[in-house]
């Protein structure tokens, strides 16, 4: 229910694009409800990774939500201005002012514009895109506190890797100590790159398609939302591959110490 109507959100506050935007906003939202149902009603692992790591999968719900919320309030601003919608456009604008720097994610998303945009979509952009790229940075910080102070995720019980990692095969590949770090530093090195790589895709994609309907209404959501989102969403997983990897070296170093005190 909440993945259902986090995806439908900004069509209801917002109005569907075009004449057949409601229906696919509908249709989303239920295969994206039941994709999610089917993953954690199953005994065994598909997709999703680290189900039964809490609170992992539900950081990066809560980032996702935020983001499109506060987007969504700060879209609606501009035509249906109101209490919410005005403090976080305020709150967006002072987020812009403080992280609009050379050479900065931010910076390089307004240079993703289309050449030819209106001062007050660049200033919007720019606040959009400085509001969600803090969220992403808050969310981060947070669960490198979880993984290192509160130790995540050996607090939750023994860690399956099999069913935390579906798509991880342990029998290939040789020892999986090394490439769980390869793996790690390849996702985090992924999403600290991605936020200056999507803004040259963005102004690809504008000379293919209208130059405008990226930013209008829902698209300028859940474009902002991707370029934030799925870099952030790499780096957790490329800290939690890491995490999972040291577990594993500890666990190999008892058992070598149990061994010897045996022999």
């Amino acid at each position: 229910m909440l993945v259902s109507s986090l995806v439908v959100l900004p069509a209801l506050m917002l109005g569907p694009n075009g004449s057949d935007g409601a229906q696919i906003s509908v249709l989303v939202a239920l295969l994206a409800a039941v994709f999610v149902f089917a993953e954690y009603s199953s005994s065994y692992p598909s997709f999703v990774e680290f189900r039964h790591a809490p609170p992992f999968n539900r950081m990066r719900f809560v980032m996702l939500m935020l983001m499109v919320i506060c987007l969504t309030w700060l879209t609606r601003h501009a035509g249906h201005p109101g209490v919410l919608t005005g403090i976080v456009s305020r709150g967006a604008s002072a987020m812009g002012e403080l992280l609009d720097l050379p050479y900065s994610p931010v910076r390089i998303f307004i240079y993703g514009l289309p050449t030819d945009s209106s001062l007050e979509l660049i200033e919007r952009a720019r606040d959009g895109a400085a509001m969600v790229y803090a969220m992403s940075l808050t969310a981060l910080g947070t669960f490198a506190l979880l993984v290192h102070v509160y130790d995540w995720p050996s607090r939750n019980g023994a860690f399956n890797v099999w069913v935390n990692l579906p798509l991880f095969d342990p029998t290939t590949g040789g020892d999986v100590l090394p490439r769980l770090r390869r793996d790690g530093w390849l996702n985090i090195a992924a999403g600290v790159v991605l936020p200056f790589v999507i803004p040259a895709g963005i102004r690809l994609a504008s000379g293919v398609f209208d130059a405008f309907t990226l930013f209008d209404s829902q698209s300028f959501v859940w474009t902002m939302v991707a370029w934030a989102f799925i870099p952030a969403s790499m780096i957790m997983r490329g800290i939690a591959m890491g995490r999972v990897a040291d577990l594993i070296e500890e666990k190999r170093r008892r058992a070598y110490a149990r061994a010897q005190h045996a022999g």
